[in-house]
């Protein structure tokens, strides 16, 4: 997509406009120059007053309109701006929620670009509008320039040629301006990231009880002064080089002036003549200046928008069907068959040769130690990503011949790092099924199953309660927010997945890792109940949990090692044995 395309399509009335504007505002200059010119000639050589005043009622008009255009281009151009800025950021976040999985999330090159790409949401405004601009700063110049060619074509083609370094220079700023912001985007970032840590409520507990906010202060502070000093090194060769066109165009101007005097000294020239050469040199120097800075804008604002076009035409991370085969209800169950997997290709593997079947309508549970695979597991199960080698059947149809939206909408989750929103209760829940925004009844069932109903119920505003302090409440209540606690948090990212209760699979991954003893067990026996007859896989590190599941399956260094029930692997004495009794002494007095 150009951006000219982007601009004209979104604000075609206020771009047309400023068009016209541009072409008024240019031939100002140049018929402000000659009328003056008349203006003294005519004082100078006796000329009635009749003649006069229609001169200067031109020149009172022509001022009007160069004191008002200015502010209505400006207006135009902000209106402009608005416009276009909404629909490029809207396009850049659409191509984004088009990956597919995670990949692309994961990629710093990737995430540079994006950050890169966020920041040139206004660049085809800018191009379209420098443009526009560009154009009105031609014709002026061409005006002038022809004004000035008429005293003297000698002093003109001066002019005009020492036009020539202005515009490398002014190039050559630009490619360095792009470059060194390319350059900085990694630590731009991480400076950002500080920033956050040091604000977020979040993180204000443990950087406090630890002392480590200067610590993290300090490493902002480095950051950014490696960004302030690169960024200086830029500004100081700006300083250097613009301040050398600046003097070399006072230089030619005043040669220029000099030869006008001596001309009009030997009466080669009158008074109006100097007038409109001084008008004239000066004009043109500007105009050219001008044209020069926008050339120069329009380079950087094109290459910065090269990153936008990249993410906007970023092809999938993982391969999508064109035809995708209708994703079937669950009946029969979900094969791995020898899959390997790897985050990337200089990485270790991560699965290696699992090969395991989640059989319909019964419980799967995943074991093993920090490391094993078992997160990964959840995220191929919905296709965040493709296997590296072997596939992932649902029903004897390859994953990859799915659409990846319509497998997730048959599957409900709850992840180990799950996310805490900072949106009101309801809408936390309703994350998990936006459908639901409009059936308040089934948000309130699904909180009751994930028993955070009552807690939900007694906030300042029930289900319309702000679970943030980053945001004051727009309700009218002078209260700025709730916090819940871990706790309540993971009842409600439970109550999200509780809205797919009837999902084809049911993924809990840690689900009750922040209750405690009692909650957790009033927790299982009714996630037990929900998932009856259900397919679910549930992964937890508390193995007693997990004794009900049909079958369990033990996860060593990426490979299977076990399967089987709760009673067959304690029998087996095995890893799962090894890790259950070791976790059970825990729990045993003497």
């Amino acid at each position: 997509m150009s951006a000219a395309g982007l601009a004209f399509r979104e604000a075609p009335a206020q771009l047309g406009l400023l068009s016209v504007i541009a072409l008024v505002g240019a031939v100002l200059p140049v018929a402000v120059t000659w009328l003056t010119k008349l203006v003294i000639d005519s004082v100078t050589g006796g000329t009635a007053i009749d003649v006069l005043l229609p001169i200067a009622i031109a020149l009172a008009v022509l001022g009007a309109l160069t004191a008002t255009l200015p502010q209505i281009t400006q207006y135009l151009s902000a209106e402009a701006q608005r416009r276009i800025s909404r629909a490029a950021k809207d396009r850049l976040y659409q191509a984004v929620n088009r990956f597919p999985g995670l990949g692309r999330f994961e990629d710093p090159q990737f995430l540079n670009q994006l950050r890169l790409a966020e920041a040139a949401d206004s660049a085809p405004a800018q191009l379209t509008i420098a443009t526009v601009q560009l154009v009105k700063n031609v014709i002026t110049a061409l005006g002038l320039f022809g004004s000035l060619y008429v005293i003297t074509p000698f002093i003109a083609g001066i002019v005009l040629v020492a036009a020539l370094p202005t515009l490398l220079a002014e190039l050559a700023l630009a490619k360095r301006r792009v470059k060194t912001t390319t350059r900085l985007s990694p630590d731009e970032r991480r400076e950002l990231f500080y920033q956050m840590l040091l604000s977020d409520e979040r993180a204000s507990q443990e950087i406090r009880l630890f002392g480590s906010g200067d610590f993290l202060r300090g490493r902002m502070m480095r950051t950014m002064s490696g960004i302030h000093s690169a960024r200086r090194a830029v500004d100081r060769r700006e300083l250097v080089v613009q301040s050398g066109l600046e003097l070399f165009a006072a230089v030619v101007a005043g040669t220029g002036l000099i030869w006008a005097i001596l001309a009009a000294g030997r009466g080669e020239l009158t008074a109006g003549d100097i007038a409109l050469f001084m008008a004239a040199v000066a004009g043109v120097q500007i105009a050219v200046a001008g044209i020069m800075s926008l050339l120069a804008q329009t380079h950087e604002q094109l290459m910065i928008f090269d990153h936008y076009t990249a993410v906007l035409g970023a092809p999938p991370e993982m391969p999508v069907a064109e035809h995708p085969v209708a994703t079937p209800e669950l009946r029969r169950g979900i094969m791995f068959e020898d899959v390997w997997f790897r985050y990337g290709d200089d990485l270790p593997w991560v699965l290696r040769g699992v090969t395991v079947t989640v059989p319909y309508g019964m419980a799967v549970g995943l074991v093993g130690k920090n490391g094993a695979g078992k997160s990964t597991v959840v995220k191929l199960l919905c296709r965040m990503y493709d296997p590296t080698k072997g596939r992932i059947t649902w029903d004897g149809v390859d994953l990859r011949d799915l659409d990846p939206a319509r497998l997730r909408d048959r599957i409900g989750a709850v992840f180990q790092d799950f996310m805490s929103y900072d949106l009101t209760a309801e809408e936390n829940i309703a994350l998990g099924d936006l459908t639901a925004l409009k059936d308040p009844d089934r948000i309130t069932a699904a909180a009751v199953q994930a028993d955070v109903h009552d807690v939900v119920e007694h906030l300042p505003n029930g289900y319309r309660t702000m679970l943030s302090r980053m945001f004051a409440e727009d309700d009218g209540s002078d209260g700025t927010g709730v916090v819940l606690s871990g706790g309540q948090w993971q009842r409600l990212a439970l109550a999200r997945a509780f809205l797919r209760a009837d999902a084809d699979l049911l993924i809990l991954d840690e689900p009750s890792a922040g209750l405690d003893p009692e909650a957790e067990a009033e927790l299982h026996a009714r996630i037990s109940t929900l998932r009856e007859g259900s397919t679910s896989v549930l992964i937890s590190h508390r193995l007693g949990t997990l004794r009900d599941a049909d079958l369990i399956v033990v996860l060593d260094n990426g490979t299977v090692t076990e399967t089987g029930t709760h009673t067959t692997l304690l029998a087996t004495d095995g890893t799962y044995a090894h890790l259950f009794t070791t976790q059970a002494k825990g729990y045993q007095t003497e």
